[in-house]
C-alpha cells in the first residue's frame, strides 16, 4: 500500500462544495428504491440514471477531498479498465465464461454498453476506501498492497453476487454457458465469480498505485452498506430469490460489517479524545 501522503491535492475542490456527494448519495439511494417497483423501460432508464448518480458521487467525493487529479485518475484506470475487460469477456468468453449484452442499455462499443465501465467505477471507489480501512487494521508487516487488492476483489465480488441475478432477470445480458451454477445463485455460471475475483484483483492492484490519503467516509460508506441491506430486502421480499439474498447478504457482510466497526470505533474515539472535533473528523 502507498503510504498516506500529506502532500498538496491538486485540483482539490472548494470546501464550499462538500455537501455535494451528500446529495448526490442521497439521490442513488431514492432511485434505488424506486428500481424494484417499476419495471419494462421506466426500469431500464432508473437504471441508467442510478449508475450515473452513483458513479457522479462517487467521483465528486473522491474530487473533493482528494483533488481533481485523483479523481481523473480514479476514473481513468476504473473506467479504461471495465471497458477492456467487459471487452475481452464479451468477445471471448474469458474470464466470466461466454455472454452477450443486449440492446437495452444503449450504445454499444465493441458489444458493450458504455454505462457498464460507469457501474465498475462506481463501486470500486467506496470498496477501495472499504479495503485500505481493512488492510491497514490487519498491521501487516509485509504485502500490504496484495491484501488490500484481495480484499477488494473478495468485496467485487460479493457485490455482483446480487448484481448478475438481478441485471440478468432485467434481460440486460444472457449467458451461455454450460458449467455449474453458483450454489444458491440460479442461471449464473460459478466460473464468472472466479473471473470476477481475478479481474477485480487486477484492477484493485491498479487502483493500490493511486496516493493514500484519510478522508471522510460516511458518504461512500453509506452507498456501500445501502447497497448490501438493498440487495438482501430486494432479493428477499421483492424478486423471490431468497437464495441470492442469503448467499449475497452473507458475502458482503464478511467485509462491510468490519469496516463499519471501524469507521464506528474512529468515530468513538475521536470523540473521546476531542470532545470538540470537527463534523469532518467524526465522519471520516
Amino acid at each position: 500500500m502507498t503510504p498516506i501522503s500529506r502532500a498538496h491535492r491538486s485540483g482539490a475542490a472548494p470546501s464550499a462544495l462538500r455537501w455535494l456527494p451528500a446529495i448526490g448519495a442521497t439521490v442513488t439511494v431514492l432511485l434505488q428504491i424506486l428500481w424494484p417497483l417499476t419495471d419494462g423501460q421506466t426500469r431500464t432508464t432508473l437504471t441508467i440514471v442510478t449508475v450515473i448518480a452513483f458513479a457522479l458521487t462517487s467521483v465528486t467525493h473522491a474530487w473533493i477531498y482528494l483533488g481533481m487529479r485523483w479523481a481523473l485518475s480514479y476514473l481513468g484506470i476504473t473506467v479504461g479498465f471495465a471497458f477492456a475487460i467487459e471487452a475481452i469477456g464479451t468477445g471471448t468468453g474469458f474470464p466470466f465464461s461466454a455472454y452477450d449484452y443486449t440492446d437495452a442499455l444503449g450504445l454499444r462499443v465493441l458489444d458493450v454498453p458504455l454505462i457498464i465501465p460507469l457501474a465498475w467505477a462506481m463501486t470500486a471507489y467506496p470498496v477501495l476506501l472499504l479495503s485500505r480501512r481493512l488492510t491497514a487494521a490487519l498491521r501487516l508487516p509485509r504485502a500490504n498492497r496484495l491484501v488490500f487488492a484481495a480484499i477488494g476483489a473478495f468485496a467485487m465480488t460479493a457485490w455482483d453476487l446480487f448484481l448478475d441475478p438481478q441485471m440478468v432477470s432485467a434481460n440486460y445480458w444472457i449467458w451461455h454457458h454450460q458449467s455449474p451454477d453458483l450454489p444458491g445463485v440460479p442461471s449464473i455460471p460459478a466460473a464468472n465469480y472466479l473471473g470476477w475475483l481475478a479481474a477485480s484483483f487486477v484492477l484493485m492492484l491498479l487502483l493500490s498505485l493511486l496516493p493514500s490519503r484519510e478522508v471522510p467516509e460516511a458518504v461512500p460508506a453509506t452507498l456501500w452498506t445501502w447497497t448490501w441491506i438493498g440487495g438482501v430486502v430486494s432479493n428477499a421480499f421483492f424478486f423471490d430469490r431468497p437464495t441470492v439474498a442469503v448467499v449475497g447478504g452473507l458475502a458482503m457482510a464478511v467485509v462491510t460489517v468490519p469496516y463499519l466497526w471501524l469507521l464506528a470505533e474512529q468515530r468513538s474515539g475521536l470523540r473521546v479524545k476531542n470532545p470538540t472535533a470537527s463534523k469532518e473528523q467524526v465522519l471520516s
